[in-house]
């Protein structure tokens, strides 16, 4: 007889393991479906955020950055250093190190909230009042079901991932060694984290982007500070190339593209990053046996809660609308547990944060300026540069700025965009605001601390009212 549980969730992601310890919280009996094993052959749950994504890739961003900070900025402190070098097996450890404890950590909660690990990869085989869901050679059985299976690399046609010298996010974030001549093909999120983080430690990066326009998706003002930001860093970059043919061999790979202006060009390196997006992981779901419907983009169609055209069905992250991002999986989960439950949550995807974690850090929430003329909205603006907040003098980075965008007639708040080393973390005073639909005078009445980065943020949104104090 199938084990029955109240809810199965399909997937061990940011999503799937926070909707399943949610449903656990809940009172509901609760099982997880997951199969990723790991470079060392053993099953881990966290997906690819955890194991091969978010977590690692900041693991090395963060050490590749003190290695460029000692090479070439401690000098500014007074502080004098000998030839510096990089022991990339150590990096690595210390990267694998810190995502085993993450995963580890995800078993140890499923432990403290008696959430079942099935170990393996769910296809839904039978649904009605209740859904039947095979994970290897068993069956189970659950009134609802939470599908968070993710995503995955999106392939280039005629360049075959092999992980030796044509490589997705897996390879480049496991190079044993720092490549001479890097290529990465797509200047999207993870090209430039990944370009990033192998340029700081000595690569000679070359990024290859189809799109005719830089960050498309950032504002206009940051765009333009990162395009300069990057290219002082030594951080080539081609954009409205057009790839052609792609030729791996022992020597490195060779690509052939048009430029933007549609001449024949030529990039030799040793090793390329192939970075053009990720699509739904929802290949072998057994959506067709439910009558679960997908798009023909392979994403699960879903209304505002996550709610699919099946009864008690829910998916959630990656497969579903959105961007693909952690943190909106991981409220979705909570959100489809707590529908579950009869409660009532929301997610306001308005109010849903993008962060780049390059060096300067890009993050933004909202509309950005032009979106909203385009939108044919009256707007403010309020613009603010670290480089005269004292705080950012003192930690020596003065690069970028804050910016405020807001309703011309009620002053709420519509988006913040911020380009500096601590933008990740700053972005939330936007967030915040946001949620709480409030307006730049409330960041400007509001006492932030001195010295600290954040008083850019009040002067940004003092600057909307021409009223900056510092400037």
């Amino acid at each position: 007889m199938a084990q029955r549980f109240d809810v199965v969730v399909i997937g061990a992601g940011p999503g799937g393991y926070i909707a399943a310890i949610r449903a656990a919280q809940l009172g509901f009996s609760t099982a997880c479906i997951e199969g990723w094993v790991n470079a060392k052959g053993e099953l881990a749950l966290g997906g690819t955020c955890l194991n091969v994504g978010c977590i690692p890739s900041k693991a090395l961003l963060s050490s590749s950055e003190e290695f460029e900070k000692v090479g070439h900025h401690v000098q500014d402190h007074g502080i004098s250093v000998g030839d510096v070098k990089i022991d990339v097996a150590k990096m690595q450890a210390r990267k694998d190190a810190i995502v085993t404890k993450m995963t580890k950590g995800v078993e140890y909660l499923f432990k403290k909230n008696k959430v079942t690990w099935l170990q393996g990869f769910g296809t839904l085989v039978a649904g009605g009042d209740t859904y039947r869901v095979r994970v290897g050679e068993s069956e189970v059985e659950a009134k609802h079901v939470i599908v968070a299976t993710g995503s995955k690399v999106r392939q280039l046609p005629g360049a075959a991932i092999d992980n030796e010298n044509i490589l997705d996010n897996v390879g480049a974030l496991a190079l044993p060694s720092v490549p001479k001549r890097l290529g990465v093909i797509g200047a999207g999120v993870i090209g430039l984290e990944l370009g990033s983080v192998w340029r700081r430690l000595g690569a000679e990066v070359t990024v290859l982007e189809a799109l005719p326009k830089f960050l498309g998706a950032v504002d206009d003002a940051v765009a333009k500070e990162a395009w300069k930001q990057f290219a002082k860093q030594g951080l080539k970059i081609s954009l409205g190339v057009k790839i052609g043919k792609v030729a791996s061999s022992r020597k490195g790979v060779v690509v052939e593209y048009a430029d933007e202006a549609g001449a024949a060009q030529k990039l030799e390196c040793d090793k390329l990053v192939v970075s053009i997006g990720r699509v739904p992981n929802t290949d072998n779901l057994g959506a067709d046996t439910v009558g679960l419907k997908v798009d023909n983009r392979g994403f699960i169609e879903v209304d505002d809660h996550c709610r699919t055209n099946l009864p008690n069905v829910y998916a959630i992250g990656d497969v579903v609308r959105g961007p693909m991002l952690a943190h909106k999986a991981e409220d979705e989960g909570v959100m489809v547990a707590e529908l579950i439950a009869g409660q009532k949550p929301h997610i306001d995807y308005a109010a849903i944060p993008w962060i780049i974690y390059t060096s300067p850090e890009i993050a933004w929430v909202g509309m950005t300026e032009q979106q909203a003329k385009a939108e044919g909205r009256k707007v403010r603006t309020g613009q603010f540069p670290f480089s005269v907040n004292g705080r950012a003098l003192g930690i020596n980075e003065p690069v970028g700025f804050a910016k405020v965008v807001v309703d011309d007639a009620t002053d709420r708040v519509l988006g913040m965009h911020i380009i500096h080393a601590r933008a990740s973390d700053l972005i939330q005073e936007g967030v915040t605001t946001m949620e709480f639909s409030g307006a730049a005078e409330d960041i400007a009445r509001i006492v932030h601390g001195h010295p600290t980065l954040s008083e850019v943020i009040r002067e940004a949104a003092l600057a909307t009212d021409k009223r900056s104090l510092n400037m």
